[in-house]
């Protein structure tokens, strides 16, 4: 871990910090388990009192040091899953070489904020494009996603490769009690896979040797490796009743991504009041745009990211509702404007597709293109480019000519 490893450097260790310091042990273990952006002035101030060197130097040798340990501990991680090996409504995967090019051709800066950012997807395609990134969105699961893949805090590849290699020979409950295969078992797993996933989940919380970036890696490679095998349709509003649900589940790890000369902001906020508080040079706006709430629609790897096992109810065995995205209600084209005017950006890039006139009323489109384009237009000049594309489409709707649009504005200050 970074800081024992800095300490070692300077020939010097946990305890004498602790003592030099006056910090508890238990805090001064905490500093060395977080990634090194989480750490205060004081706690720099105290290591370079302790190390007899200024600030300035502390941090610069920390960086260089976290830089070079993780070329030796990544290399060897035994991963299958990347970032978009996911399945997910409204995913930009098939789009994103078109979106880049616009975003490349029509924007210029070197700081991108996602605002939606849902995969995450979008961020990762354009990682080689800015140095500063701010990824968002309101779903626990997802902001443990992105603090796994592009978490900048170390992680040992032996480590996560032996509890890779003890979760794949767990064959009964030890530990964890039966919530998740009482709720979940022949519903969207079968019960031995449901037993499984549970007894992994609360086994992760038992390891105390645990950085936070490897706590993330764990709990995104379960949520990677349970959502490869559920039985679903690429959600969890329902599961599938008339099959045979076989035991598939295998855990798997997933691929961090390297990101040591980025820096990256997660947050997990109400986008609205987010806007206002952060700056950068291109927004990306890819919101939900109909009546279907992401919360309820990816309520079970919500449930397994935050594991805290509330009451569940109904068929899908759903817990009580949070996270409603206002962006999903009439009241839609309203917060659109609310967020478009407290952005502080240079470049507004807005995604969009026409389903508004569908078979099914959940998926008709809450803001129209004319209410989209007039917000916009009210910051600057805005240019709209479409492009026909078959979207995902889980249920029996059936929509004709659909297409994309992705709307860029220069916002004129």
């Amino acid at each position: 871990m970074l800081l024992e490893k800095y300490l070692k450097v300077n020939k010097t260790n946990l305890r004498q910090f602790h003592i030099a310091a006056g910090i508890p042990e238990t805090t001064v273990r905490n500093i060395n388990k977080r990634e090194m952006e989480k750490w205060t002035i004081a706690q720099f101030d105290a290591i370079a009192s302790l190390v007899e060197k200024d600030r300035k130097t502390v941090i610069n040798e920390l960086e260089e040091l976290r830089f070079h340990s993780q070329d030796q501990l990544n290399a060897q991680l035994e991963a299958r899953y990347n970032l978009e090996n996911r399945r997910y409504i409204g995913n930009k995967n098939k789009l994103l070489g078109w979106i880049k090019e616009l975003i490349e051709v029509h924007t210029v800066g070197t700081s991108f904020f996602d605002v939606f950012a849902g995969t995450g997807v979008v961020a990762r395609e354009m990682l080689d494009n800015y140095d500063h990134f701010i990824i968002n969105d309101f779903l626990y699961s997802n902001q443990i996603i992105y603090e796994a893949f592009f978490g900048s805090g170390l992680y040992s590849a032996e480590k996560l490769n032996t509890i890779k290699d003890e979760f794949q020979s767990i064959k009964d409950r030890k530990i964890d009690d039966n919530y998740f295969e009482k709720n979940y078992g022949n519903r969207f797993f079968s019960k031995n896979d449901a037993r499984i996933i549970g007894e992994i989940r609360t086994t992760i919380e038992s390891i105390d040797n645990l950085t936070e970036h490897e706590h993330a890696i764990l709990i995104a490679s379960l949520l990677y490796s349970a959502d490869k095998i559920a039985n679903t349709v690429g959600h969890y509003d329902a599961y599938r009743k008339k099959v045979d649900i076989k035991d598939r589940f295998l855990f798997e790890l997933i691929l961090p991504m390297d990101v040591r000369e980025k820096r990256i902001v997660i947050h997990r906020e109400d986008s609205n009041v987010l806007a206002s508080k952060v700056s950068a040079d291109i927004a990306f706006i890819d919101p939900p745009y109909n009546s279907r709430q992401y919360s309820r629609f990816y309520h079970v790897l919500e449930n397994l990211a935050k594991w805290d096992k509330p009451t569940l109810v109904g068929t899908a065995r759903k817990p009580p509702a949070e996270n409603i995205s206002e962006y999903s209600k009439c009241s839609a084209p309203c917060i659109f404007d609310d967020l478009i005017s407290n952005l502080n950006v240079k470049y507004i890039v807005v995604t969009y597709n026409n389903t508004y006139n569908p078979k099914s009323s959940s998926s008709k489109n809450k803001i129209t293109h004319c209410e989209i384009l007039e917000t916009l237009n009210k910051v600057g000049k805005t240019e709209v480019f479409e492009k026909p594309f078959k979207c995902f489409n889980a249920g029996k709707t059936e929509l004709k000519d659909h297409r994309e649009f992705v709307f860029i504005t220069e916002v004129e200050k």
